[in-house]
């Protein structure tokens, strides 16, 4: 019998899931997931009631969203919709690892999605920019 591998998932907790969702879709080139067609089907057989799902550009969803790599190489991100605030640092974070020479438009382009500049940062000869999500989760690219 052989064990199922292995796969990570990423779970944030936040506010409003869906447009956090989108931002990491951008930021990662991930996709964001439409699972309406899921939705539909699941209250179409009695899983679950329109009260259990929001409306998102027109379309049913479920109240926490998610970004998946077509290809499969990086983990799945599900944005789960809590009650409370971040009130403190996270204690670890992700790095966007895009090399030296395309970090300074790889951070324009994080700030236009509605990422916020927070320090550069630096160890011995490596760089990195500290960057906040909309939800002030912060994130290093390098």
């Amino acid at each position: 019998m052989s064990e199922t591998p292995l796969r990570l998932q990423i779970a944030v907790d936040c506010a409003d899931p869906h447009p956090l969702a989108r931002f990491w879709a951008e930021a990662t080139g991930m996709r964001y997931e439409d699972h309406s067609e899921q939705v539909e089907a699941m209250v179409a057989a009695g899983y679950a009631t329109y009260d259990d799902t929001v409306v998102i550009d027109g379309r049913r969803a479920w109240p926490d969203a998610a970004c998946s790599d077509p290809t499969g190489a990086l983990p799945r991100m599900v944005f789960q919709k809590v009650p409370e605030p971040k009130t403190a640092k996270v204690r670890w974070h992700l790095d966007l690892h895009v090399g030296a020479e395309r970090r300074d438009a790889e951070v324009e382009r994080l700030i236009g999605l509605g990422a916020t500049r927070l320090w550069d940062g630096r160890q011995g000869p490596h760089t990195w920019v500290t960057l906040a999500d909309p939800e002030g989760n912060e994130f290093c690219v390098a």
